[in-house]
């Protein structure tokens, strides 16, 4: 049976849901892996919310505080369900980067005897990464070692920017406390062996942290299933709105892992002397909370279920093909990542012999193509390919095969226009 959302829904129609495609037809928005669009259905759940439901949760007895408060905890059980987590286990988070210095700062304070010592790290214990990792994904672990003593150690990437499970099972030893890593990398869109991570991790009695901004907005997740500790994903990368993302993690581990920020919302009882804190998720939640984007964000989630992750799939693959044929068979443009046949995410970075990735995202964005290009926030990813930057093409439910000929020819046409030969 045909999966693919042409026989779900046609392409034609999901992009008409999009305000910005039908507003600009003749655009090519191949940007997604940075930024997604947002279909009217997103904008008018969040909208409506604003007009008609707009007050503080959590906080006082009035009427209108507990319409806001259901609607503002309804939205975490959409998005608990989008990936198969319990609505406790769910907190609400500025982003996925926020998330990830959510569980580094709270293992921090641990370290320093406000938690449980379960998280503590000190000198000689070690927190595993990647060469492939996003900026947000290092910088916190960077931090926490050089407040903790302990050691960063990381898998290295080979010259296409692939790491794999043998080399990090190599480097994962007794005193490895936490291994970190993107489930798809948002440079390479190389996918990673999660359950295997997990499982190696586990053996020695270690935690998982898991970036998995790339993969919920495009396949089916089941964080518990996983195997991983943690995982962060972000509202503007499937669909939703921008200033909301969610950190999700074990309720055992959650509830004793000490909160990164502190003051309302957050506690049981405080006196002038000590706090003592909620349950998760509140006990991360200080503060005003972003609660008409989290209706936008519960309301993206069920946008994309109703598309059906099989169709979203089937759709992904096709168009990733695509791009990858468009890139790999293009003279004088190398592809990142993956070999052409082998798995990837609907991403394709790609250099251009004699062209800077800034004057190729120029060249395109010129012919209506949207690309992003620079490091991607993964600079040590790049100094091992030996590049500055890259330009990066990717894909969602709102591709079509019109948009990656379109781009396809105009890549074609790059280093012919900056005397590059082509």
């Amino acid at each position: 049976m045909d999966t693919t959302i042409q026989a779900a829904r046609r392409v034609g129609d999901i992009r008409a849901d999009f305000p910005l495609l039908s507003a600009h037809p003749d655009r090519v928005y191949l940007d997604s892996a940075a930024t997604s669009q947002r279909p009217e259905a997103v904008i008018a759940a969040e909208t409506a919310f604003v007009r008609e439901s707009y007050a503080a949760v959590h906080r006082g007895s009035s009427v209108a505080t507990g319409e806001a408060t259901i609607a503002f905890e309804s939205a975490r059980e959409t998005i608990a369900a989008f990936v198969g987590a319990a609505p406790n286990e769910i907190v609400w988070t500025e982003n996925a980067t926020d998330a990830l210095n959510i569980v580094a700062l709270g293992i921090s304070d641990a370290s320093l005897g406000l938690g449980a010592e379960r998280f503590a790290l000190k000198p000689g214990d070690e927190v595993l990464i990647t060469e492939a990792e996003h900026h947000a994904n290092l910088i916190p672990w960077q931090r926490l070692v050089a407040r903790t003593g302990a050691t960063l150690r990381w898998v290295p990437v080979d010259e296409h920017g692939e790491w794999s499970i043998d080399a990090l099972r190599e480097r994962v030893g007794p005193r490895t406390r936490i291994v970190a890593f993107a489930h798809v990398s948002n440079v390479t869109g190389s996918i990673a062996p999660v359950a295997d991570v997990a499982e190696i991790a586990r053996g020695s009695g270690a935690l998982t942290v898991l970036d998995a901004c790339q993969s919920v907005p495009h396949r089916q997740i089941d964080v518990g299933a996983l195997g991983v500790d943690f995982a962060a994903f972000s509202s503007h990368k499937m669909l939703g709105p921008t200033g909301i993302g969610a950190l999700w993690g074990r309720a055992e581990l959650l509830d004793e892992l000490p909160p990164a920020r502190t003051g309302g919302s957050t506690i049981t009882t405080v006196t002038m002397e000590k706090s003592e804190f909620l349950p998760s998720p509140q006990r991360f939640e200080a503060g005003t909370q972003p609660v008409s984007q989290a209706v936008g964000f519960a309301a993206a989630a069920d946008y994309l279920t109703a598309l059906g992750h099989d169709a979203i799939g089937a759709h992904e693959e096709q168009m990733t093909g695509l791009l990858v044929e468009a890139v790999d068979a293009t003279p004088g443009v190398t592809l990142v990542g993956p070999r052409p046949g082998k798995p990837r995410a609907s991403l394709a970075s790609f250099i251009v012999d004699g062209v800077h990735a800034h004057d190729v995202g120029q060249f395109l964005d010129d012919r209506g193509i949207t690309v992003r290009t620079g490091h991607h926030c993964a600079q040590p990813l790049h100094r091992r390919l030996g590049v500055a930057a890259t330009a990066r093409a990717s894909a969602y439910v709102y591709t079509t095969p019109e948009d990656i000929e379109r781009f396809r020819v105009a890549l074609s046409e790059v280093r012919g226009f900056f005397g590059a030969g082509g």
